[in-house]
């Protein structure tokens, strides 16, 4: 009889607070899916503030808070030991939000992000894509030099039409603009795999709904939040996900599978 090929779980999940999602049952979402990595976005707490939590499944915690309290924020909680883990892109001007962790595996880097927003009135616009974006791909290639790259997180993009519920009338609006979708289409063209894509063509798929008007009842929403590859992984890539139906967030977790080194 063959082996059972072994795979890794990776999710990522913007929790919008993880202090609130635990009230909202983050800590039964953990035992239920049970994944061998999960990264968190907009974390909004220090370490300290759930230390005393009983996570399950023993994982090793790593975080990355902003310098300004009660924002941004990200984390990796996993139970397969990292070679080594760091914080940030190496740049102090774009390092103050805590939004980039970058662990090191056996077979790969894993970078879970949390891209900043390009606000009302597109106020960040240039400081998101003419900048954060640009880094974030230099930040990649840099990596991958070394090792495959997997990263994942809130990218604050549709990619596509298909991406989003209603495209024509959010042309203009942060998340959805051409400037931010030609970034994520760069970054893509760069050497990277939309893992969610290489399983569903569909619409109607989408990680995050505003929280007016019953929106995610109706599932009008977005899918901004991703796992991308290295191009070289997509042999070991066995299954990638969204889980609509998991609350506590007004973002869903999204997840790949992938072929263990």
């Amino acid at each position: 009889m063959a082996a059972k090929e072994k795979r890794l779980k990776l999710i990522s999940w913007n929790v919008n607070g993880i202090r609130a999602a635990v009230r909202n049952g983050l800590l039964s979402y953990l035992k239920e899916e049970s994944p061998d990595v999960i990264c968190f976005q907009e974390t909004k707490a220090e370490q300290e503030q759930v230390a005393e939590l009983e996570w399950p499944g023993d994982y090793q915690q790593f975080w990355n808070s902003a310098e300004k309290k009660g924002y941004s924020g990200t984390a990796i909680f996993t139970r397969v030991a990292p070679l080594s883990v760091t914080n940030g892109m190496g740049d102090e001007r774009l390092d103050k939000e805590g939004r980039v962790i970058n662990a090191e595996f056996n077979g790969f880097h894993l970078v879970t992000v949390y891209t900043p927003n390009s606000q009302r009135e597109l106020a960040r616009l240039d400081y998101r894509t003419l900048e954060w974006d640009v880094a974030f791909r230099k930040h990649l290639k840099k990596l991958e030099k070394d090792k495959p790259v997997i990263f994942c997180g809130d990218l604050n993009v549709a990619h596509q039409e298909i991406d989003l519920a209603n495209p024509r009338t959010n042309t203009k609006n942060a998340g959805f603009t051409i400037e931010e979708r030609n970034a994520f289409t760069e970054l893509l063209d760069s050497g990277f795999v939309d893992t969610f894509r290489e399983f569903e063509k569909g619409g109607g798929h989408y990680s995050w709904w505003s929280y007016r008007a019953g929106a995610r009842k109706r599932n009008v929403g977005w899918r901004i939040d991703y796992f991308g590859i290295s191009e070289v992984l997509r042999p070991k890539l066995k299954n990638a996900f969204i889980r609509p139906d998991v609350m506590g967030s007004d973002h869903c977790p999204v997840g790949i599978e992938i072929q263990a080194s």
